[in-house]
């Protein structure tokens, strides 16, 4: 499977601004720029659809993984808080922390852990990130 995403840029750093594109066409010519990377203006930036393709990559790993186990969710919610630090050569990511909300009916807290670390270990999503990244879980 290959897919792809796209941006176009013009202008400056600070008074250029951008368009975030999809293949599939769910975000078409989705504004950013540095206010909204950097200042928490409208638009999107990098680091939120890294969120948002991590928080849906793991939790579909999660899914199969549960499966396996013979589990079947209702509703699982994960949240992917993304960390953007200044650093010495520039800006990087830090950390990435995932919280999951999940109704799983006949889990148990401790097997819905030790699942849900395999999910955060192993998604593709989380194998390409070169950050920290940590979980907290909550069984409904």
């Amino acid at each position: 499977m290959k897919t792809s995403g796209s941006a176009v840029w013009t202008g400056g750093i600070k008074d250029g601004r951008g368009a975030i594109s999809t293949v599939s066409g769910v975000l078409q010519a989705a504004p950013y720029g540095f206010s909204s990377r950097f200042e928490g203006k409208p638009g999107t930036n990098p680091e939120e659809l890294i969120g948002a393709a991590h928080a849906g990559c793991f939790t579909m790993a999660l899914s199969l993984i549960l499966g396996e186990a013979g589990l079947t969710a209702e509703k699982m919610e994960t949240k992917a808080e993304v960390t953007l630090d200044k650093v010495a050569d520039g800006f990087a990511i830090t950390a990435i922390h995932l919280d999951l909300q999940a109704k799983i009916p006949g889990a148990d807290k401790a097997k819905f852990e030790e699942l849900a670390n395999k999910a955060k270990v192993g998604c593709p999503v989380s194998k390409v990130l070169n950050t920290n990244i940590t979980l907290s879980t909550t069984l409904l």
